[in-house]
């Protein structure tokens, strides 16, 4: 059987035991209350983690994404934009370009164009006058002497002036042969007096004048000797 000073160790472990386990308990207690304490203030006491936001107001990363899709889609129309701005420019430089030509073609005169010269009158009148001037030119590049007076006085005396006169009387008109024209010639004789140049045509006023005054040279020395019927 136990003693009492047994007893009394045995009472006293079992208090403490009991006191131990007491002040366990409480122990847990509290810490239980401690945690449960800390844990229901823990999202006041402790800083809450800080997202950087960006500037519209979404989390930073969102934004990113969105921003990297909004890039993405956003290049074509910067690249068409691009496009038009080059178009806009070069169509702004032609335009520039043309602007400068057009003022450098004012700036150098243009000539003036000539105007038109007037459509010479013929040298020679087709009348006596002229006939007969320029069947003188001729006779003097010829070397066939003669003056207008000495023509002019010779015509009026055989035709009047009239270049298609034709005598069907005299000797040579009964022969076959008749003069004609505004000097009276036949043919044989307008044939081997006949100047180069001249049209051959018996009736034909330069032609019929310079084979005349051709023959008179020849035998008269000049149709300016000439007063009568050759």
């Amino acid at each position: 059987m136990p003693s009492f000073t047994q007893l009394r160790t045995v009472r006293v472990t079992r208090t403490h035991k009991i006191s131990a386990a007491l002040v366990a308990a409480a122990g847990c207690t509290a810490a239980v209350a401690i945690t449960a304490g800390t844990s229901s203030a823990a999202p006041s006491a402790a800083p809450a983690t800080v997202k950087p936001v960006s500037a519209n107001g979404q989390p930073a990363a969102k934004a990113k994404a969105a921003e990297a899709k909004s890039d993405k889609n956003a290049r074509p129309a910067s690249l068409a934009d691009s496009l038009k701005v080059t178009a806009v420019d070069k169509q702004g430089h032609t335009a520039q370009q043309a602007a400068n030509r057009s003022t450098e073609r004012k700036a150098i005169a243009a000539p003036k164009a000539a105007p038109k010269a007037a459509p010479k009158a013929p040298r020679y009148k087709n009348n006596l006058d002229g006939w007969i001037r320029q069947s003188l030119d001729i006779m003097k590049a010829k070397g066939i002497p003669g003056s207008y007076e000495g023509l002019h006085r010779n015509i009026m005396r055989e035709s009047s002036g009239n270049p298609n006169a034709v005598n069907n009387w005299d000797i040579n008109a009964i022969n076959g042969i008749p003069s004609k024209g505004l000097l009276q010639v036949i043919q044989p004789t307008f044939d081997t007096y006949h100047v180069a140049g001249t049209p051959k045509k018996l009736t034909d006023p330069i032609a019929n004048i310079t084979a005349a005054a051709n023959y008179a040279a020849d035998r008269y020395g000049s149709i300016d000797n000439v007063d009568s019927a050759y």
